[in-house]
């Protein structure tokens, strides 16, 4: 493929992404009002708790065997080290521009998750149709494409929703808290204020000075019973229903389904007796794209009126998405063929190194718009991360082709 085809297959995917992306924005207008903030706010709760659910279990149902499984096994691990090499960027990120608080967690999550969905799953396949492709037979690469671009999208998905989900989260709630400490801190003084602290520093002083065994068994106790109640404090602290959001939950269902022979024979396929179920939640899943990507328009308007997002927290999350991210996938990638985690297949290969080099993952809006956290922000960081995409996903395309070729 020469570069002006290369150039067209990687700019349409994005192209249709930012055409729907402005239709959303015409719907949330005032005149029109179809898409505004009371009706977004129910339309991402449709897309969080239906779905999305829906298309992760759908594709990893249908996608994942045992067998595909431990042929493919590098991706988890592959998608996680994206994850964890852009958070760590992003935090580098929020110490260089220092942004406004209540955006760090969203600096974070537009760093560290990529969009592994919808934009895989458009790339692959029209790469592999088109004339000249380097990756073999075109039906075969469809195949085998369309299998590794819906496994990148359910594990993405993941990850998505049980680790950015929680960052945003933690970061919105958070600031949230500290107005409430604030007032708690200036209650606990005034209490204070009303002890006597020198006759507990001397209690102190003689137990430490003149220990005896009743002394020390208290010592022991009280150590005893204090980390108890700190192991007590954090279980109860961890938020379990977040942890587990519904997108996780449907993605392990469908890895049962897809795992598991006598439900995958009930469930997928032709001949299967209950296909009807896993066909009306495709048809849920499907919804799901299109649904986030209008949402993400949208809330496009409202950042336009009214954003504050610093210029310099953009430019850095672009460096990190299109520079130092595809730049740190070659390193891991290479690393992993040359020790022999990951198999020959060119075409597998060039997914793994694609996954490094896509603009931040839609459904982080959905995350800001159910916190009420960075709505406006988002918006703007996706408008830029989105129009740069065509030309940098190309750039990489055209790279990773020669490399793994």
């Amino acid at each position: 493929m020469g570069f002006l085809e290369l150039f067209s297959v990687a700019s349409f995917p994005v192209i249709k992404v930012l055409l729907v992306t402005a239709i959303g924005l015409f719907l949330a207008v005032d005149q029109i009002s179809i898409l505004g903030e009371d009706s977004r706010k129910k339309v991402n709760h449709l897309v969080f708790y239906v779905f999305n659910p829906s298309l992760v279990g759908s594709s990893l149902a249908k996608t994942i065997t045992l067998e595909s499984f431990l042929l493919v096994w590098f991706m988890p691990i592959n998608i996680l080290a994206t994850f964890i090499l852009g958070s760590g960027l992003g935090w580098i990120v929020i110490k260089i521009t220092r942004p406004p608080k209540h955006i760090e967690g969203l600096i974070v999550g537009c760093c560290s998750a990529g969009n592994l969905g919808n934009l895989l799953v458009i790339i692959i396949p029209a790469t592999c149709k088109e004339k000249g492709s380097p990756f073999g037979d075109p039906d075969l690469c469809y195949q085998y494409g369309m299998a590794y671009a819906t496994l990148s999208m359910a594990i993405g998905a993941v990850f998505l929703w049980s680790y950015v989900y929680n960052i945003i989260r933690i970061s919105s709630s958070r600031l949230q808290k500290e107005g409430t400490n604030k007032v708690k801190a200036s209650g606990e003084i005034s209490h204070s204020e009303t002890l006597n602290p020198a006759k507990d520093t001397l209690n102190d002083a003689y137990t430490i000075l003149l220990p005896t065994p009743e002394s020390q068994e208290k010592l022991k106790i009280s150590m005893s019973k204090r980390i108890k109640n700190q192991v007590e404090k954090i279980v109860s602290n961890v938020n379990w229903k977040s942890m587990f959001a519904p997108s996780t939950i449907g993605a392990i269902c469908g890895f049962m389904i897809g795992v598991i022979p006598q439900l995958r024979n009930v469930l997928i396929g032709s001949d299967a007796p209950l296909r009807v179920v896993e066909d009306s939640v495709s048809m849920l899943g499907d919804a799901a794209i299109p649904t986030v990507t209008l949402i993400m328009g949208a809330n496009l308007l409202r950042g336009l009126r009214g954003a504050s997002t610093p210029l310099w927290t953009i430019v850095g999350i672009i460096v990190v998405r299109y520079i130092f991210l595809p730049l740190l996938g070659v390193v891991v990638v290479k690393g992993a063929i040359h020790l022999g985690l990951v198999q020959s297949d060119p075409l597998f290969q060039f997914v793994l190194l694609l996954q490094y080099s896509l603009p931040p993952a839609m459904n982080i809006g959905t995350m800001a718009q159910l916190f009420g956290s960075g709505e406006s922000e988002c918006s703007v960081i996706m408008l830029w991360t989105y129009a740069l995409a065509s030309i940098a996903v190309t750039l990489w395309s055209t790279f990773f082709m020669w490399l793994v070729a």
